[in-house]
């Protein structure tokens, strides 16, 4: 067997409550694409930041081993001087510098500490010939397509004589044409013996490239499948990454569904930088009085931009389409509207976006509905203490008074919170984008629970998760998103995680 080129053995990463990665193997040989894939939240992204230094030696444990030397990555130049070069998803260029600065920044060509436009020129220009672009170097990034931005990335690596190259998702937002050039810069990159990790949710662009198939589940390995020995199932892949178990971790209940409330119609969102991008494409789906509406799919198939732009088009451009409540038709032009017409939206980013977390409980419940404890236009501090110890009994909210800063809260506590702050204004229509990300199992039954009762009440709840087994236990309906576009819905009897992810990856194709 070929010597590998890296080795990591038994790698171990956990964050507060979290496992992320159990005991992980991972083999690569010199000039081999090795595709890694899994669940979201199997550990991928982990384990190359793991590989690349962002995760400092130190941090997690076991052992890596380059070119057969033991390697102890203190950040990301330390691996770069390696040759190990990642490229994120979300592309690390600045929009407003050109190629070539691009090309050369925090490495900039210069003589006598003057930069040398000429040879930094020139460079670039032999680099983009290398990854097939003929665009000048003078070219600001931000006139590119997406699919020449990811090129210029790869160039930029190349720059850095790069001899392992990894690759997180770098098609999932491309088109055919543009994934199909980048497949063949892989193969080409392959046969000058540049060795490529490669983690896509695209089983049929793995199938076209792949040379090694390495599986993760839960923070583990659970199997390495050899390419080479002759074709690798789909059924086989996918059977290996959602084979778990589904435990008892849901309440019991059952549904009392009611008639259309809120309906979605032929939505379409562009992105809200590049405003020739479309993100959400002619979606059309509805939530009945009672029911739990799960949205599943991958990473960037826009579920978090589709809850966003239909709540008060806190993202995106270009939005056209129709929401109604009730069977008759709502301006959700902005947050203000939307939540006066009984929408509320739970976002996946809690502390960026959820809470202000150097204020209060109290503070936080009120925010999204002052009017609710004012008294002709001023706070009525009594009555807003008032309500946040009722949210704060009736969440079982875990505080020494409702006078703590949210900062100072467990994450489950502080999801609680951001409950209670959309449950004050007394929703219709509750939005929760990755409702339990983040938080203990406890705290997760809590959420659950919680999210049950509201059904039980009569509330709409869309509930996006990248957790197959939560919006298996929670929903009663799932609607399968990929690309911007639905491709999927299954009623809770009919969903099963492989029916989920097969329409995933066969819609990629």
């Amino acid at each position: 067997m070929t010597e590998a080129l890296l080795e990591m053995h038994d790698i171990r990463k956990e964050f507060p409550g979290v496992k992320a990665l159990d005991g992980v193997d991972l083999r690569v040989r010199p000039g081999e694409i090795h595709a890694v894939v899994g669940e979201n939240g199997a550990g991928k992204s982990t384990l190359m930041k793991v590989l690349s230094g962002v995760y400092p030696s130190g941090s997690y444990g076991g052992e890596i081993r380059f070119a057969g030397q033991s390697c102890a990555f203190e950040d990301i130049a330390d691996s770069e001087a390696l040759g190990i070069i990642i490229i994120h998803q979300e592309l690390a260029l600045v929009p407003l510098l050109s190629i070539a600065e691009n090309m050369f920044l925090g490495n900039e060509q210069h003589r006598y500490g003057v930069i040398d436009a000429g040879t930094t020129f020139a460079k670039t220009r032999a680099l983009l010939k290398k990854v097939g672009l003929d665009e000048s170097p003078a070219t600001p990034v931000t006139q590119l397509g997406v699919g020449k931005q990811q090129l210029v990335e790869i160039a930029k690596a190349l720059s850095k004589d790069v001899r392992l190259l990894i690759l997180d998702e770098p098609t999932a937002s491309l088109n055919e044409s543009d994934s199909d050039a980048l497949l063949s810069l892989l193969l080409e990159l392959k046969s000058h013996g540049i060795a490529c990790i490669l983690i896509s949710h695209k089983l049929n662009e793995i199938s076209k490239v792949a040379d090694a198939i390495t599986v993760l589940r839960d923070g583990r390995t659970v199997e390495t499948l050899d390419c080479r020995k002759g074709p690798v199932s789909e059924d086989h892949v996918i059977r290996s990454m959602v084979g778990r178990e589904m435990a008892d971790r849901y309440p019991k209940r059952t549904p009392d569904i009611g008639e259309t409330v809120f309906e979605v119609r032929d939505w379409s969102v562009y992105h809200e930088v590049h405003a020739d991008r479309q993100v959400i494409k002619n979606v059309a789906f509805h939530a009945r009085r009672g029911e739990i509406v799960g949205i599943a799919g991958l990473m960037g198939a826009g579920r978090t931009e589709l809850a966003m732009s239909v709540f008060g088009r806190s993202y995106g451009q270009r939005i056209t389409g129709e929401v109604r409540l009730n069977g008759t038709p709502v301006d959700v032009s902005t947050v203000q509207k939307a939540i006066a017409h009984g929408i509320a939206y739970v976002t996946e980013d809690r502390k960026g976006l959820g809470l202000v977390l150097e204020d209060p409980i109290r503070e936080n419940i009120s925010l999204a509905n002052l009017p609710g404890v004012a008294n002709r236009g001023v706070i009525d501090h009594a009555r807003e203490h008032n309500v946040a110890q009722e949210f704060r009994r009736s969440l079982r909210i875990r505080c020494s008074s409702v006078m703590q800063k949210v900062v100072n809260l467990s994450g489950g506590n502080q999801q609680k919170v951001v409950l209670g702050k959309w449950l004050f204004t007394n929703p219709e229509v509750l939005i929760l984008d990755e409702p339990t990300r983040g938080i203990d199992v406890g705290a997760k039954f809590e959420i659950y629970t919680l999210v049950a009762k509201l059904a039980a009440e009569g509330k709409c709840i869309v509930m996006i998760s990248s957790e197959m087994p939560e919006l298996l236990g929670m929903c009663d309906r799932i609607c399968v998103m990929n690309e911007g576009r639905f491709v999927g819905e299954f009623t809770a009897a009919e969903a099963s995680q492989e029916k989920i992810m097969r329409a995933i990856v066969t819609s990629s194709y």
